[in-house]
């Protein structure tokens, strides 16, 4: 018992001297941006809260989490191919840049960072970029012309828009902006085409996201269980076994490892089938009303897995579980209609709240 008390208070002691050292480093600036978030993830790893870091460093909350996020997109350049220039462009700026590739998988990262360094693209642009990749990653079978490359997937995005706009000035600057990124012959033509054929194919516009949030802490829940937080497998979602609620409180008995949450029991959460809970963060989903990425609750009925062009759908992208609207029935797997989309209730000083005294007065 004694020596293994010693060992345990030597890894400890091992441990606080590397966390010190590496405050320093912080402090001190030392290294390039991509060691300083390995470290700070080492940190908080270790039992450092953003806020201590920040004290002891100089780096705020946000920048911690641009490094640490930065330097793991980092890790994936090296990994999945990016040039070397790449590499050596990224490994002394632009971590927000990198930061922008967070939701692309690993080898859509590598592919991207090349794309936007060969165009000398800015933060704004990349997110662009980002965007227009992860949508076309959703098509299991690229559309007619194009391929699987991150320059096609812009093109598309831009000669998609350009069919779509009827002003002929921001269709030329679509039609620019594709060819300026397009990798294959046949997308090429396909862009090439909009120059004779001015065809506006009218825009379907989607369904307003179910965003909610909790407003009183009085409304009558439901317990839901959690599958987990993304990324998940279509597998995660099907794991979780249905629940019988019972009587007038909706009591719900279980046996066996499972994670609940209590949501307000809202009328569409009442009439839900078969509910369950995906945790992720509110950036997954566009929003022109976003002004803070938040954590958010994801709510789907396993039970409606039929398509409509009204709704949101959990579904299987490769192996990995996925969120989107479809304006054509799609063809991949449908895992759950998407009812809910909570946000946590707005608490302006929880530490306040939490002095039932102040709160009496």
């Amino acid at each position: 018992m004694t020596e293994l008390t010693s060992n345990t208070q030597d890894t400890d002691n091992a441990a606080n001297d590397t966390a010190q050292e590496l405050l320093v480093k912080l402090r001190q600036k030392q290294g390039n941006w991509v060691e300083w978030g390995v470290a700070i993830a080492y940190l908080q790893k270790n039992g450092y809260n953003p806020q201590e870091i920040f004290e002891a460093t100089g780096f705020e909350p946000i920048q911690q989490n641009q490094v640490i996020v930065g330097s793991q997109v980092y890790s994936a350049l090296e990994k999945f191919g990016a040039s070397e220039a790449t590499r050596a462009y990224y490994g002394t700026r632009a971590s927000d840049i990198l930061y922008e590739l967070r939701l692309l998988t690993q080898e859509d990262r590598a592919a991207a960072a090349d794309l936007i360094f060969i165009h000398k693209l800015d933060v704004d642009e990349a997110r662009e970029i980002a965007k227009a990749i992860k949508d076309f990653s959703r098509f299991s079978i690229p559309p007619q012309g194009f391929v699987q490359h991150p320059g096609d997937a812009v093109a598309y995005q831009a000669w998609k828009l350009a069919r779509q706009n009827s002003d002929l000035q921001e269709r030329s600057r679509l039609i620019a902006k594709g060819l300026r990124f397009v990798h294959s012959p046949t997308a090429r033509k396909q862009i090439e085409q909009l120059l004779t054929d001015f065809t506006v194919v009218p825009q379907r516009p989607a369904p307003i996201l179910p965003f909610f949030r909790l407003e009183s802490d009085e409304e009558l829940p439901r317990i839901v269980p959690v599958v987990g937080e993304l990324p998940l497998t279509p597998q995660d979602v099907k794991a979780v076994p249905i629940i019988t609620e019972v009587g007038p409180f909706r009591m719900v008995k279980y046996t066996g490892e499972q994670v609940w949450v209590a949501l307000p029991g809202w009328q569409i959460l009442r009439a839900a089938e078969d509910p369950v809970v995906i945790v992720a963060s509110s950036d997954i989903f566009p929003s022109p009303t976003q002004t803070y990425i938040e954590p958010i609750l994801i709510v789907i009925d396993r039970a409606q897995r039929d398509w409509d062009t009204s709704s949101y759908f959990a579904f299987d992208n490769s192996g990995e579980v996925d969120f989107q609207w479809f304006d054509i029935a799609p063809e991949n797997t449908l895992l759950g209609k998407i009812i809910i989309i909570l946000r946590p209730k707005k608490v302006l000083d929880e530490e306040f709240n939490k002095d039932s005294w102040q709160i009496d007065e």
